[in-house]
């Protein structure tokens, strides 16, 4: 399928972001990039066979964006593997709560929002962690390219592993 992911590393092998195998194999021919590993099956043409890439390198190097990823409901939940993390529970609806509540001055951010189930959202209600005896499982951060990349899009390769910091199984 040529709607596979690839992975697009930078002249520096770090990892910038995916791409569609087709997308890949256009940056190839044009000459911007390399293949580093591929799938299994190549492509066939009329006229020619590509590889099949899986990870590609790119020929120069690109400054990566300094914009980070968009911060919206669906990242969160993701980003906090759709657990409760006041509770730890992953049954039933779960919302985006405040950590500090926007009336106190709490801001719309990945360190002040995290995943909670409905339970422990309204026993939290609009007040602050320390005033309902309440602890956050783990302290929230923005997630980088690497992690948006590993946790949310997930690996596409094996091959893949290696450039994300992950351990060859």
């Amino acid at each position: 399928m040529i709607t596979e992911h690839v992975l697009i590393l930078n002249q520096n092998y770090e990892p910038l972001s995916v791409c569609t195998a087709r997308r890949a194999v256009v940056l190839v021919f044009l000459g911007k990039a390399e293949i580093v590993d591929s799938y299994p099956n190549p492509i066939r043409t009329v006229f020619m066979v590509f590889d099949r890439p899986a990870i590609v390198r790119l020929m120069t190097y690109i400054r990566p964006p300094n914009k980070g990823i968009m911060l919206s409901r669906k990242n969160i939940l993701k980003r906090d593997g759709h657990q409760c993390q006041y509770c730890g529970t992953t049954r039933g609806p779960l919302t985006v709560d405040h950590i500090i509540p926007r009336y106190r001055g709490g801001e719309d951010s990945w360190e002040n929002m995290v995943c909670a189930c409905q339970k422990c959202n309204n026993k939290k209600g609009d007040r602050m962690l320390d005033h309902v005896n309440m602890d956050l499982m783990k302290k929230p951060r923005s997630p980088t390219r690497i992690h948006f990349i590993r946790d949310f899009i997930g690996i596409g390769h094996h091959s893949w592993r290696p450039y994300l910091f992950l351990k060859n199984d």
